[in-house]
C-alpha cells in the first residue's frame, strides 16, 4: 500500500506506507540513504546555505553526531537575514541599511544552531501528540509533537487522518514560565508556542534522523520574537 499526498500539501511527508514508504508530492522514496547527515544535505540544494553555516561554524561532526536534526532550507535563513535588516533599519534609521548573509557573524550563531539537534533519535514512532520535552544540543528545551490535521484530506483515500511533526520554541509570557519539565507543559498558554511544521519528516542517514522545517520558519525564531 502506498499513498500519494498532493503537491498542494507543501511537501509534507506524513503517511507511512506498509513497506515503511514516504511520499512527497506524489512520489515515493525509501526514508533511508546511506549517507551522513551532513552528506545528505550538502548533496541537497535546499540546504546550500546551511552547509556554508555548518563549515563556518566547526559544526559537520556535531550534525553527524545529532540522533536527531530539524534542518532549515535556504529560505528559512533568508526570512532571518531579511528580519534583520528590518531590525537594523528602524533602530538606525537607515532605510537603506543593507543586510545580507555576510553580514552575519556565524561563530555567534553556533549556539542557535545546536538548538536544532538533539541527542535522540525521535522519529514518528517515538513522538506523541502530546509531545516531547526534550533538551537540545545548545541546552534550550523544545517541544517536538506527532499532530493528526484533516487539511488536505480526502475522507475517500485517508482512513485515518495524517499526522505532522512539529518542533516548537516556548517562550515566557507574563504569569506564563517556560515549563522546567514535561509535567508543566498542561499550562504552557497558547501564545507562549512559536510553533513550526516540519515540511519533510523521517529522512533516516546513516549518523541519523533528519527532518525539514517549513520553508516559512525563521531561523533562530527571530521574526516570531517581537
Amino acid at each position: 500500500m502506498k499513498l500519494f499526498i498532493p503537491i498542494a500539501a507543501l511537501f509534507l511527508v506524513s503517511i507511512l506506507s506498509c513497506k515503511k514508504d514516504y511520499t512527497i508530492g506524489g512520489s515515493t522514496f525509501v526514508a533511508q540513504v546511506n549517507v551522513t547527515t551532513y552528506d545528505y544535505l550538502k548533496t541537497n540544494h535546499l540546504f546550500d546555505t546551511l552547509v556554508i553555516m555548518i563549515d563556518k561554524m566547526g559544526l559537520k561532526d556535531e550534525v553527524n553526531k545529532a540522533g536527531t536534526f530539524f534542518a532549515i532550507s535556504n529560505y528559512s535563513i533568508r526570512n532571518y537575514v531579511l528580519a534583520k535588516q528590518d531590525y537594523l533599519r528602524i533602530i538606525r534609521n537607515d532605510e537603506n541599511l543593507v543586510y545580507t548573509f555576510d553580514s552575519l557573524d556565524l561563530p555567534s550563531l553556533k549556539d542557535t544552531l545546536r538548538t536544532y539537534m538533539f541527542a535522540d533519535r525521535l522519529t514518528r514512532d517515538n513522538i506523541s501528540q502530546i509531545g516531547e520535552w526534550r533538551n537540545s544540543k545548545e541546552g534550550d528545551p523544545r517541544l517536538i509533537q506527532l499532530i493528526p490535521t484533516t487539511d488536505y484530506t480526502n475522507q475517500n483515500v485517508f482512513t485515518t487522518d495524517p499526522k505532522y511533526i512539529y518542533l516548537t520554541k516556548i517562550i515566557a509570557q507574563p504569569g506564563f514560565p517556560v515549563p522546567t519539565d514535561s509535567t508543566q507543559l498542561g499550562s504552557v498558554d497558547p501564545s507562549q508556542k512559536l510553533q513550526t511544521l516540519c515540511q519533510t519528516t523521517g529522512i533516516l542517514t546513516t549518523t541519523g534522523v533528519l527532518h525539514v522545517l517549513a520553508n516559512s520558519h525563521t531561523f533562530n525564531y527571530y521574526r516570531d520574537n517581537f
